[in-house]
């Protein structure tokens, strides 16, 4: 088995051929190689001579990488039949979902539901008993590396060198990802941690040291985030600058997933949900969608100048109402949108004097309920 230079079209390639009896040796690119011209299309075998000795050889014409990143396809992160078996106990039960490009995506679900499970298979971290992952196109299983590298990922669990200052700890991620190490500095700032920047980060609070693992996973503004309870340990100052900073880089088209158990702030930030509980997938969609599946519907709150029993009997009997609650002056009603304008009528038919009025919309807590309970 000898090693030639092949020229295939105008590209140099060094492949190794097998010529049957060939005894010819190679040294190095500057002398002595036999330079042979093929063309051909992928799969297709051609014959080869050695020029020097004249022996015969097959050469395959290689195949088209299917593995290569896929740039038709809209999702970023698929995820197909993903399973996670501990010993006879199902984590993850054949759970699929697709991350659309830039988008966020939430992923809820209660305590061992199969959330880490999942993370975790994504990133490679461990491996699935079957499914499929693909980030950014390519096989989690097969091209790991190459996946990995559109990646910032926050854990749930932070940890950096505790006897490295913030900065030191940064400047180590930065040369581990190949980054510019001026891109620390103010990533530390951003995330209100200047002041701190030469502190050890073993003296840091646990916000501090969540800041500064979200500054890690941006850090060289990776095209997919996977965010792992980014809010967790934050005081509200915090909560809101992480969150105007997940907004940020998907406007800028940063792909986001991310898990988290506080239902408000995942209804506040995210494009779509989806739902896992007992290791299954049990509902994916937007938070309006998921709702009108599960028939959970808004309540208006209407406050009067005055209650009366007219208006309670006459809101009671438009069709559509679901339930009438009086708090006060103001009379609350479960209803879809639709019926809405004729509960308005009702009340001003029947003599009520409308101050104030304002929709609540289903929240993802009574969704994200609805569609776990009773499901232990």
């Amino acid at each position: 088995m000898k090693k030639h230079l092949v020229v295939i079209g105008m590209m140099l390639v060094l492949l190794t051929i097998g010529l049957s009896g060939c005894m010819n040796t190679i040294t190095d690119t500057g002398g002595g190689i036999s330079e042979i011209t093929v063309t051909g299309n992928p799969g297709e075998k051609t014959q080869i001579i050695c020029p020097k000795c004249s022996s015969k050889g097959t050469f395959t014409f290689p195949q088209e990488n299917s593995e290569s990143k896929t740039t038709t396809d809209s999702f970023t992160i698929k995820v197909s039949n993903l399973t996670k078996k501990y010993n006879n106990f199902k984590a993850v039960d054949d759970v699929s979902f697709n991350v659309k490009s830039g988008e966020i995506f939430g992923f809820l679900g209660p305590n061992g539901a199969g959330k880490t499970t999942t993370i975790k298979s994504m990133l490679g971290l461990i491996h699935a008993n079957s499914g499929e992952i693909r980030i950014n196109g390519f096989d989690i299983k097969k091209r790991g590396k190459e996946a990995k590298k559109y990646i910032g990922y926050l854990p749930e669990k932070v940890a950096f060198y505790d006897n490295l200052t913030a900065l030191q700890n940064l400047h180590f991620y930065a040369e581990m990802k190949n980054v510019s190490k001026e891109e620390c500095e103010p990533l530390i700032e951003e995330f209100g941690l200047i002041d701190s920047i030469n502190k050890k980060v073993g003296n840091f609070s646990k916000g501090m040291t969540q800041r500064l693992g979200m500054a890690r996973a941006v850090l060289g503004n990776p095209p997919i985030l996977i965010l792992d309870e980014p809010t967790g340990g934050l005081d509200p100052r915090g909560v809101v600058l992480i969150r105007e900073k997940i907004r940020e880089v998907r406007d800028k088209g940063t792909t986001i997933f991310v898990s988290s158990h506080i239902l408000s702030e995942i209804q506040e930030i995210c494009d779509r949900v989806g739902i896992i509980n007992n290791g299954m997938l049990v509902a994916k969609d937007t938070v309006s969608e998921l709702s009108e599946k599960m028939s959970i519907k808004p309540k208006i709150t209407v406050e009067l100048e005055k209650i009366s029993d007219k208006v309670t009997e006459a809101v009671k009997k438009v069709d559509g109402v679901d339930k009438v609650e009086i708090i006060g002056r103001s009379i609350e009603v479960v209803c879809d949108s639709k019926t809405r304008g004729k509960v308005i009528l009702a009340i001003a038919t029947a003599g009520g004097n409308i101050i104030n009025l304002y929709t609540k919309e289903p929240s993802l807590e009574e969704v994200f309920m609805r569609f776990t309970e009773g499901k232990k």
